[in-house]
């Protein structure tokens, strides 16, 4: 085993673009070629190559959004080619393994794939993203395809030819594991957030607990909340806002935001472990929130997507009795991320 560790600095000299071998220099001129004349999926492509490549170490990014208002942070560049590594080791990525790039470019997802690609030596083909990024594809197959759920969900037919998946961005609901549970694709939830560059952790569907990559161990807090040391990507040990069980400290089960936590007449509850009862028994898009009460503080609500429906109330016969909503709120659309990541509390604001 060599002891090299690629930087940012290098490009695999297996990297393929699109069906072209293209070093450095190359991927400077295609960048300069796609922000002059490119579509415009190409021109933050070029944007970013050329940030890539220039004198800088690290690399501005702006965070999804999910949790408050976007806002730019600095990471390292060899932190993400320690990231990229961690990848390759985890699904056992290999030099001139093929795989599609559906994600745009312009958030931490869509720049990992090609970090991934040219630290690894992937021979990627590069596609504008949108909701059927393998409709009209005549690639044979696809060794590594990452895709947010709503592309995942409108690709079931075609995803035979991608031997491995990772479906991030956004929660994965139960109806869509379930179908992807029926083919050959080998498919993984990813964990993780813009701060731990995209995943840290993934869980392989079927299964409930999500693994941790090489060189990341977890702890959790006092609020029971996930606490991440990844040294070779951060050098801060990040808290999150998410409940966990800790199974090791390799793996953990998500449980839900403590931000979405409702308490109800004392009683607390998270809205995700409810949702997850009621999977598939009910067919438009939903999640469970709260409303002021008097009488308990906070009562359980449930908020559908689209017009308003006859809900049967045996749906609820799953729940525990102090989980069944007191009342049921229909919002035409829901607010969401561009990667179809529900905006609860904008939502209801909305409404």
């Amino acid at each position: 085993m060599s002891n090299f560790i690629p930087t940012y600095e290098n490009v695999h000299n297996q990297f393929k673009l699109n069906g072209f071998h293209l070093n450095r220099e190359d991927l400077c001129r295609v960048a300069y070629s796609f922000i002059k004349e490119g579509e415009d999926f190409e021109k933050p492509v070029g944007d970013f190559i050329l940030d890539w490549f220039d004198s800088k170490s690290y690399l501005e990014v702006k965070t999804s959004g999910t949790t408050g208002a976007p806002k730019a942070i600095q990471i390292s560049k060899q932190a993400m080619v320690n990231s990229a590594l961690a990848t390759g080791d985890f699904f056992d990525l290999h030099p001139g393994d093929k795989i599609l790039h559906c994600l745009p470019v312009k958030y931490i997802a869509g720049k990992m794939m090609l970090i991934r690609a040219m630290i690894l030596g992937l021979d990627v083909d590069f596609v504008a993203p949108s909701s059927h990024p393998l409709e009209n594809n005549d690639a044979e197959k696809y060794d590594f395809v990452a895709m947010v759920p709503l592309q995942a969900k409108h690709s079931l037919k075609q995803l035979k030819k991608v031997k491995k998946l990772i479906v991030g961005g956004a929660k994965m609901e139960k109806t869509l594991e379930t179908s992807l549970l029926k083919l050959p694709t080998i498919v993984y939830e990813t964990y993780g957030m813009t701060e731990t560059i995209t995943h840290i952790a993934a869980r392989k569907i079927g299964e409930k607990a999500f693994t941790v990559l090489p060189n990341v161990t977890i702890s959790y807090d006092d609020r029971s909340c996930l606490v991440i040391h990844a040294t070779s990507i951060s050098d801060d040990i990040i808290v999150t806002n998410d409940l966990v069980e800790l199974i090791n400290e390799n793996q953990f089960v998500f449980l839900g935001r403590i931000d979405n936590v409702i308490n109800s007449g004392g009683i607390k509850f998270i809205p995700e472990s409810i949702e997850e009862k009621l999977s598939g028994k009910i067919e438009p898009r939903y999640f469970i929130s709260s409303k002021p009460d008097k009488e308990l503080g906070e009562k359980v609500v449930l908020i559908v997507e689209g017009e308003s429906i006859a809900i049967d109330n045996s749906v609820f016969d799953v729940l525990d009795k102090y989980e069944k909503p007191k009342e049921i709120i229909f919002i035409s659309n829901f607010k969401e991320t561009e990667n179809g990541k529900v905006l609860r509390k904008e939502t209801l604001k909305s409404h």
